[in-house]
């Protein structure tokens, strides 16, 4: 027979036995903690909603903002430089001719004159401040780290004015004596290095503007070559790379796109640049295949010729001017963009 105590056994033949709780046992139950001093702040201070929507709200205005600020300046440009506008339309950005005293005026010798010298400035600093972004990098002692970051850093604080004087009493010179003549001895076949050479003149601004430029696009470069991870340099050098092959494959390719931004804001420095251009490029508006002549660009145009300009047409086409200058800053920085894009197609860097 089956008593009755065993058909309450469980099925595994295991018992149950009952566990008492504090009160059974007349133990004292446990006290939840007090709350802390964070959750008691946030309980009495109500839910936040109110904040957080204040919060947001002040951040879009000042998002809005930078649309606001670029259509405010575009169109104060646009409406101060009407009158030119209707006089010359588009033939403005496509005439050479630059006459005050007929009133003829064309900006193409200096936006021949922007893009050149930003550009031959660009072709100067870029491998210049890639090997010493790389140098104080990967290959710098410690003990010398500091001091030429120091100092790469400190070119970037001087006046441009200060540029422009240096170069006006040490380039200018050693332009005219030294380098021109072995420029033109070894290069002049090429075009690029004949005719007069005077030390002031297209060649003499790019190479101001490059080391006005290198500070910026070195700082840069090494700030983005620090934060690639460690990682990806000891996986390279673990699949029996060299060091060169680490640098390339390991740390420029993955810091390609903060290089390209690097060199678009030294390519923004140059194209804007005012006082040391205007002081050693010679400031002749003729577009001329050789760097050794004068030339000019758009800011020192505005700069030289403004406090001049007491006619309203002179007065509209210097502020045209500004407006060219405005839409080619436009134009590369889409071209930037664009070539941003070509290189990583949207996706994230990577080492392969």
């Amino acid at each position: 027979m089956t008593s009755h105590s065993d058909s309450n056994t469980p099925e595994d033949g295991l018992v149950s036995v009952p566990v008492p709780t504090a009160s059974e046992s007349g133990a004292p139950a446990a006290e939840d903690p007090p709350p802390s001093v964070i959750r008691r702040f946030l309980a009495t201070r109500g839910s936040g909603r109110l904040a957080d929507q204040a919060f947001g709200g002040l951040m879009v205005v000042c998002a809005c903002s930078i649309f606001a600020i670029v259509l405010f300046i575009l169109t104060i440009l646009i409406l101060r430089s009407k009158l030119s506008l209707v006089q010359f339309g588009w033939k403005f950005f496509t005439s050479q001719a630059w006459d005050p005293v007929s009133g003829d005026f064309g900006a193409l010798p200096f936006i021949y004159g922007t893009l050149a010298t930003s550009f031959l400035a660009l072709l100067m600093a870029v491998p210049l401040a890639l090997g010493v972004a790389v140098f104080l990098t990967e290959l710098c002692p410690k003990l010398l780290r500091a001091p030429i970051s120091f100092l790469t850093e400190l070119l970037a604080a001087i006046p441009s004015v200060v540029y422009g004087l240096w170069a006006a009493f040490v380039l200018v010179p050693l332009m005219r004596d030294s380098l021109g003549p072995f420029l033109y001895k070894y290069l002049g076949w090429t075009g690029f290095f004949e005719g007069a050479n005077f030390g002031v003149g297209m060649l003499t601004a790019s190479i101001i503007l490059a080391i006005m430029i290198l500070p910026i696009i070195s700082s840069l470069t090494r700030d983005i070559m620090t934060a690639v991870p460690n990682s990806q340099r000891e996986a390279v050098l673990a699949l029996g790379a060299t060091r060169w092959e680490m640098i390339r494959v390991g740390v420029l390719r993955n810091s390609r796109i903060g290089i390209v931004g690097a060199v678009m804001l030294g390519l923004g420095r140059a194209l804007g640049e005012t006082m040391a251009v205007t002081m050693v490029i010679g400031n002749h508006a003729e577009i001329s295949k050789s760097l050794f002549a004068p030339g000019y660009t758009l800011a020192s145009v505005i700069a030289n010729e403004f406090s001049e300009a007491t006619d309203d047409t002179y007065l509209s086409a210097l502020i045209e001017i500004g407006l060219a200058l405005f839409l080619v800053t436009i134009v590369v920085n889409t071209i930037a963009r664009l070539l941003v894009w070509a290189v990583t197609r949207g996706a994230p860097a990577r080492a392969a």
